[in-house]
């Protein structure tokens, strides 16, 4: 692996390389995404959305529609027995609009939006740069649905501001820019997340005063000016896209015969949007930029344990019980802890907590027994200190 984020999580057993662009997710990187998943999942409950679950198996009929069955070129097909071509879905604009239809009849049923948390399959020609550009991967997605252009417009204006807490609370929303993008047919713009990282295949330039970027496809159409501010000054940084979200307008409504009867009875085309925000990319943005020399930084927000417990008794009971006493309350009080109890060198347990990167790392040993004292620090500090279990946890546990 040449990809920094493949490196330490391979490392740090967090994930699992099967083959070129698939990855098993392990244990402690199942957490790590299970946190990014709940963190998304809340910020977009809060804008409306509706948990589903849609079925990877998509029709070809359905992709033959809107004209992508031919022209996406990263759809894997299969075959169902011996004369029924299908598609493993890529996205799933083909299953949510006719299973709108199924639903909506009338502008009372308006607006509304659905989303999903699901495995992606795309047949990328080169998958590359470890978890940030992989063949199959966990997405959310979310659709919104709409009777007007300016309905959608306010949506998407919660949704973006969504992103952004999401972006902050996984720990990279400093490092993370709006970029506006080509919006393609229904609206002028579209926009995606970009995420500072040398590790990015994509070229952005940045606006020091509104605090938003532009991507290289625009640049020129925007006369190299920030398109909020008109300033020219723009400074050029790697990126990883994180997520995006786009004005779809009626581009697959209408091949679906998608409408909704307006309160004068008349049949309208519903307006659409979609958000997307892919997970193990979003893992392995994170990596990316929360790490050192020696491992992971995570946040604390998705770090798979708050707490790396090492034990150094060497044969001393007072310590090992001391310990064991010490993770017992620490799940007590709800504390999620990863207890070394291993008979290896101390160099290496501490190594192995600094490359998994947990926000606290407690050492008990013959030496903080003696002095009824427990060493603590921080995964982003340098020095260790000696602190009473009363200080110990009211930081850890408060």
């Amino acid at each position: 692996e040449v990809s920094l984020n493949a490196q330490l999580l391979m490392r740090g057993a967090f994930i699992d390389k099967l083959m070129a662009g698939v990855y098993t997710l392990l244990p402690l990187g199942f957490m790590v995404v299970k946190k990014i998943e709940n963190i998304i999942r809340q910020e977009i409950n809060t804008v409306g959305g509706q948990e589903m679950f849609m079925p990877t198996l998509q029709p070809k009929e359905n992709w033959q529609k809107t004209g992508r069955w031919e022209s996406l070129d990263v759809l894997f097909k299969t075959m169902l027995g011996q004369d029924k071509e299908v598609a493993l879905g890529p996205t799933h604009e083909e299953v949510v609009s006719p299973l709108a239809k199924r639903f909506i009849s009338s502008y009372k049923d308006l607006p509304f939006a659905l989303y999903h948390i699901q495995n992606k399959f795309r047949n990328e020609k080169r998958a590359k740069s470890g978890i940030l550009r992989t063949r199959e991967f966990i997405m959310k997605d979310l659709y919104s649905f709409h009777v007007s252009q300016d309905d959608l417009d306010k949506y998407y204006d919660q949704v973006l501001e969504s992103y952004k807490k999401i972006f902050k609370r996984v720990g990279i929303g400093n490092e993370t820019f709006v970029t506006y993008a080509s919006g393609g047919t229904f609206s002028k713009y579209s926009h995606e997340f970009q995420t500072l990282t040398d590790a990015g295949e994509d070229m952005i330039y940045i606006c020091d005063k509104c605090k938003v970027a532009i991507n290289k496809e625009i640049l020129e159409d925007q006369k190299h000016k920030c398109p909020q501010c008109g300033n020219e000054q723009l400074r050029e940084e790697k990126a990883v896209e994180v997520g995006n979200i786009f004005k779809l307008g009626t581009k697959f409504s209408d091949p679906f015969g998608l409408s909704f009867k307006d309160e004068t009875g008349q049949e309208k085309p519903l307006i659409m949007g979609c958000y997307g925000i892919g997970l193990q990319r979003l893992l392995g943005t994170i990596v990316e930029v929360c790490h050192d020399e020696k491992g992971i930084v995570w946040p604390e927000n998705v770090a798979p344990f708050k707490v790396h417990l090492i034990e150094l008794s060497k044969d001393n009971e007072g310590a090992k019980k001391q310990a064991e006493q010490l993770y017992n309350e620490l799940v007590e009080a709800q504390v999620e802890v990863l207890y070394d109890d291993r008979v290896v060198m101390a160099g290496e347990k501490f190594a192995d907590a600094d490359l998994i990167g947990c926000p606290f790392r407690i050492v008990v040993s013959a030496k903080t027994l003696q002095e009824d004292k427990f060493e603590l620090k921080k995964r982003d500090e340098k020095e260790s200190r000696l602190v009473s279990k009363e200080e110990l946890m009211s930081l850890v546990a408060g």
